[in-house]
């Protein structure tokens, strides 16, 4: 179904005087891609309620940071009221995705809903089944892990709400982030980028030499708040404009061309350490699930947003310069 075919009332920013009216937008997350999302919308002059359990989030005019759980209905609700959109961009910790995506996503759908605002969801690729080609939107919906499972499902209950008329909804999936802000939970994070500014040598997760789509958080950020503004994106999801795949390897090598460093080198991590880490560390635990990401091509096709909307992606050379000075900013100040 379309975003033109249910019956919800929207709300719209509607012009006055010849002027575009600005609207007031709820993110629930703080995290790497909240964050940029509520930066970009105060620099268009919306109103922005940053939601996250800290209450944590960029100190920018225009940006009402709240401390509250997103599991919280009422509580949502209640800052949602009078929104003309809430994203839904919380990120719980990888091994508790079972026990708190449900309740989190339960109650930001029932808040928009309740509202009335459009409700966007920052989705992933785990949803698909492991690929044999580049996926796509329309592809079927059968992830081999658990984690994707627990997305799919949070996916189904939002597009269900949608086609039965009660609330609008979208989904916007990206690969793997990289980009200014991305830390531990990014491959190209902290475990690649200052190790490779350092000149010391990487072992990465998989095979360095697969095909994989890498998708800037810029560009998610641009992709949420394009969707929340456009009634086309209704009740289907999106994949983010994301450039075309680049091994591990070959970002290594324009990562530091880019830096002016010599390459100290990228190796794959064995799989025995990567299973044996995984006893002291939940992080990467929960990736072995996901192995198959790393071990084959594992590209996006994001076409269809890129035509619909007329957004491109960032250029790879222009996302890792700025990803490359934000760390070198970052470990000035370390130092």
């Amino acid at each position: 179904m379309s975003g033109s075919e249910n019956h919800i009332t929207p709300n719209r920013m509607k012009p006055v005087e010849g002027k575009r009216v600005m609207g007031k937008h709820v993110i629930a997350g703080a995290g790497q891609v909240g964050s940029q999302v509520a930066r970009l919308l105060a620099e268009q002059g919306h109103e922005v309620v940053l939601v996250s359990r800290s209450g944590s989030g960029p100190d920018l005019p225009g940006v009402g940071k709240v401390a509250a759980d997103a599991a919280d209905r009422e509580r949502m609700t209640s800052l949602t009221r009078g929104a003309d959109a809430l994203y839904n961009c919380v990120n719980p910790p990888y091994h508790r995705w079972a026990q708190d995506w449900p309740p989190m996503a339960q109650s930001l759908l029932g808040a928009a809903e309740a509202a009335g605002a459009g409700y966007v969801v920052l989705g992933n690729l785990y949803v698909y089944a492991a690929p044999e080609r580049p996926m796509r939107e329309d592809d079927p919906l059968t992830p081999p892990s658990a984690k994707g499972a627990v997305r799919l499902r949070v996916w189904q209950e939002a597009l269900a709400a949608h086609e039965a008329g009660r609330v609008r909804v979208t989904e916007v999936r990206g690969s793997d982030y990289f980009g200014p802000g991305c830390l531990d939970q990014s491959h190209l994070g902290e475990r690649l980028v200052p190790q490779m500014l350092g000149g010391k040598p990487v072992r990465v997760i998989g095979d360095p030499d697969q095909p994989h789509s890498w998708t800037y958080v810029p560009d998610v950020a641009r992709a949420l708040v394009t969707a929340a503004a456009d009634d086309r994106s209704w009740g289907r999801a999106w994949h983010v404009p994301t450039t075309e795949p680049m091994t591990t390897r070959q970002i290594a090598d324009r990562l530091c061309a880019l830096a002016g460093v010599r390459n100290p080198g990228v190796k794959a991590m064995p799989h025995w350490m990567i299973r044996a880490a995984g006893l002291f560390s939940p992080m990467l635990g929960e990736l072995e699930e996901l192995r198959y990401q790393f071990v084959r091509p594992f590209v996006l096709d994001s076409s269809d947003f890129q035509r619909t909307f007329g957004v491109t992606p960032t250029p790879m050379d222009e996302a890792l310069s700025a990803t490359i000075a934000w760390w070198r900013d970052r470990l000035a100040s370390a130092a």
